[in-house]
């Protein structure tokens, strides 16, 4: 009951959703307000009640003037089965509120214009979020998706790449579609400054990742042992940079008279206790 308590407890509400709370009333639009921001917390309770049955670490579950936003202490080293079940926890949602409206329009308990209005504001809550940028959770997926293809690092910034050519597209679609609608322009607003955080984030998520990899999960989900091959004159920062999620690596190192194996775990100590930071793989080699 108390980490119940505890898991509701992380839901906030953003100043400014108070502003849009007090607008709506003066404009007689409160139902239509309160019905959209129930949509937005149905949703992100749905990522954060599953996140919460995993144990994950839940920072807070906050609503904004515009949506909502479940931030999660988490960095890539969850089974990604389990991630994604985390992901498609919001959008799944939307499902079963789409048949409660169909069951209260049929059952002639809800006016046809509200029918067609609260249709309109979940298909657009959730096509909205099924975008390929981050963070939403279409830009999740696509991360999640490229991880299964690429390292880590690489799945980051693929993942940040397509979301810079969503928000391109998205922003012709504002001034071509409607340019004076002013949601749109505060969600592609958030989108742009999302992606600017993340970009400038890339090399801590890259070392949080590593992190969590070497102090945190160790029952994290294995896909494959995974071989990585280094020179001994290569930097341990680049052999690092190879490392992908959902398998445990090996490192073989080859050359110059070498022929060594060595755990993932000796790289990453070398690197986080030792301090390696700009070691090479054969300094290992004296090491091990």
């Amino acid at each position: 009951m108390s980490k119940t308590l505890g898991f509701f407890k992380k839901i906030h509400i953003h100043p400014l959703f108070w502003l849009i709370i007090g607008v709506s009333i003066i404009t007689a639009r409160f139902m239509e307000v309160l019905v959209l921001f129930t949509f937005v917390l149905i949703h992100e309770l749905g990522h954060g009640l599953t996140a919460h049955f995993f144990s994950w670490r839940i920072q807070k579950i906050l609503l904004l003037p515009f949506g909502g936003v479940a931030e999660m202490d988490e960095h890539g080293n969850r089974p990604m089965k389990e991630e994604l079940l985390v992901v498609i926890a919001g959008p799944i949602q939307h499902i079963w509120i789409q048949f409660v409206l169909w069951l209260l329009y049929n059952q002639m308990l809800i006016h046809p214009d509200d029918y067609t209005l609260w249709t309109g504001f979940n298909l657009m809550i959730l096509s909205v979020n099924l975008l390929p940028a981050w963070p939403l959770d279409g830009g999740k997926l696509l991360f999640l998706w490229l991880s299964q293809f690429f390292t880590f690092r690489k799945a980051h910034r693929y993942t940040l790449y397509a979301a810079a050519g969503t928000i391109v597209i998205t922003l012709i679609t504002i001034l071509v579609w409607n340019p004076l609608h002013l949601n749109s322009w505060v969600i592609w607003i958030f989108l742009v400054f999302s992606l600017w955080k993340e970009w400038k984030q890339r090399p801590f998520v890259f070392i949080r990742f590593l992190l969590e990899r070497y102090y945190g999960n160790k029952d994290r989900e294995l896909r494959a042992i995974q071989p990585i091959y280094a020179y001994p004159d290569e930097n341990i920062v680049d052999v690092l940079e190879r490392f992908s999620r959902g398998c445990k690596h090996t490192i073989r190192i080859n050359g110059k008279g070498s022929n060594a194996t060595i755990d993932e775990n000796e790289l990453l100590h070398a690197f986080f206790v030792d301090k390696l930071y700009k070691g090479k793989v054969a300094d290992l080699l004296y090491m091990y």
